[in-house]
C-alpha cells in the first residue's frame, strides 16, 4: 500500500505510485527535498542532461551534486533543441565522456530535456537506463509518465520517437516556484485536457478550481497527482498508443499545427488549450458533438490561452502542419480527437480534410484573432 503524505488539512497525496510498462514497473515519487534525493542519485556512472535555465536558477545547490556526475550536458531548451539535426551533437558529447551501457542518463528539466534524454536512452549504445526529474508543470502533470519520446525533423513536429520507460520519476513542486505565468498555464492546458478526457464532471471540477490551483500548493499537488492517475489508466492499457491512448491527443492535432504556424511562439500546453477549443467548435459542425460542449468549456479554455490570442497565425502553415499530423490516414483523411454527443472524448476519422479546413477558418474568424493571417 502506498505511503500517505499529509498536506494542508484534509488533502492527501501518496508519496509514490507505480506505472506498469513493458520493461517492468517504474515508480513516480513525490519528493519534498529533491536536491537531497538527487545528491544520493548522482554518481560516477550518471550522465546528467539538464535544462540550462534550471542550471542557472539552482546553480548554488546543484554545483556540488554536478561534481559527482560522469558528465553534465546543458541544453538550451528551444524547440530546435529536440530535433534530429541536433542529435549528433549530444551523441558526440556523451561518447566523448565515455558513456557505457551500464551507465545511466538523468534528465533534469521539462519536456524538451525529457524528449532528448528518452530518445537517447533508447538508441545510444542500443539502450541505456534513464530517470527523470521534471521541473515544469507540464512535465510533472503529464509528460513524465507514458514512456514517449518525440523528436522533430525539419519542420515536422514530433515525427520521430520511441517508447522507453524511465527507471523512476521524481516530482517536487519546489521547481514550480520559479516558473513564469505562461509556463504554469501551459501545464494547466494539459491538466484541463486529461480531466476533460476523464469526464465532463471532472473537467467542470478543475475549471471551478482553476484560479485556486495556482495559489494553493497542496491543491496543485492534488491535481498533478489526479492528472497522472487518469493518464496512468490509458498508458497501462495501451502503452504503444494504438487504440485507447489515442484520446490523450485531444487538442494536439490543432495545437501542434498552431505551434508550427506561430513558429513556436505559443507554449505547447497553451496551444493545446486552443486546440481543445477548436476541437469542441468543429465537432458539432461535423455532426459528432453538441454545441453545448463548446460553450461549457470555452470560458476556462479561453482564459488559459487568452494572453496569446494576438499572436500572428499563418493559416497556410497551420494547414500544412495539420496535413502532416502523424495520426492521419491516407491522402485526405484526418484522424481527430473530438467530443461526442455526451461530451466524451474519442477518435474520429474525417475523410474530407477540406471540410475540416473550412470549419477551421470559420473558427479563426469567429474568434476574431486580431492578427490572423488569412492566406
Amino acid at each position: 500500500m502506498d505511503k500517505i503524505l499529509q498536506l494542508m488539512g484534509d488533502i492527501r497525496v501518496s508519496e509514490f505510485f507505480e506505472i506498469n510498462a513493458h520493461t517492468g514497473n517504474y515508480r513516480v515519487v513525490f519528493e519534498k527535498d529533491v536536491m537531497h534525493y538527487l545528491a544520493r542519485d548522482v554518481d560516477k556512472i550518471a550522465h546528467l542532461i539538464i535544462d540550462k535555465n534550471v542550471m542557472s536558477l539552482y546553480q548554488k545547490r546543484l554545483q556540488p551534486i554536478l561534481l559527482q556526475a560522469a558528465s553534465v550536458l546543458c541544453i538550451e531548451t528551444a524547440e530546435s533543441a529536440k530535433s534530429l539535426e541536433q542529435l549528433p551533437e549530444y551523441v558526440k558529447f556523451l561518447t566523448a565522456h565515455q558513456l557505457r551501457r551500464d551507465h545511466r542518463l538523468i534528465a533534469i528539466g521539462g519536456g524538451v530535456v525529457q524528449d532528448i534524454t528518452c530518445f537517447l536512452a533508447a538508441t545510444i549504445l542500443r539502450g541505456v537506463k534513464w530517470c527523470f526529474y521534471p521541473t515544469t508543470l507540464l512535465a510533472q502533470a503529464d509528460s513524465c509518465i507514458g514512456s514517449k519520446s518525440s523528436l522533430n525533423c525539419g519542420d515536422i513536429k514530433n515525427i520521430l520517437g520511441t517508447f522507453t520507460p524511465p527507471e523512476k520519476v521524481i516530482i517536487d513542486v519546489l521547481f514550480l516556484d520559479t516558473l513564469k505565468k505562461c509556463d504554469l498555464q501551459s501545464g494547466m492546458g494539459e491538466m484541463l485536457k486529461v480531466h476533460a478526457i476523464d469526464s465532463p464532471q471532472a473537467f467542470d471540477k478543475i475549471a471551478q478550481d482553476y484560479h485556486a490551483i495556482f495559489e494553493d500548493r497542496a491543491l496543485m499537488i492534488k491535481y498533478i497527482r489526479r492528472s497522472l492517475e487518469i493518464k496512468k489508466y490509458y498508458i497501462e492499457i495501451d502503452e504503444f498508443d494504438r487504440h485507447e491512448r489515442n484520446v490523450m491527443n485531444y487538442g494536439h492535432s490543432f495545437g501542434h499545427a498552431i505551434e508550427s504556424a506561430t513558429y513556436y511562439k505559443i507554449p505547447h500546453g497553451i496551444a493545446v488549450s486552443m486546440g481543445m477549443d477548436m476541437a469542441n467548435y468543429i465537432s458539432p459542425q461535423l455532426k459528432l458533438g453538441r454545441k453545448d460542449t463548446y460553450l461549457r468549456m470555452h470560458d476556462i479554455l479561453n482564459e488559459n490561452y487568452n494572453d496569446f490570442r494576438d499572436i500572428d497565425i499563418s493559416t497556410i502553415r497551420f494547414f500544412e502542419a495539420l496535413s502532416k499530423d502523424k495520426k492521419n490516414l491516407g491522402q485526405q483523411a484526418l484522424a481527430l480527437i473530438l467530443p461526442d454527443e455526451q461530451g466524451r472524448i474519442g477518435k474520429h476519422i474525417c475523410n474530407d480534410s477540406k471540410v475540416v479546413y473550412e470549419i477551421c477558418l470559420q473558427y479563426f474568424k469567429h474568434m476574431t484573432l486580431e492578427k490572423i493571417n488569412i492566406g
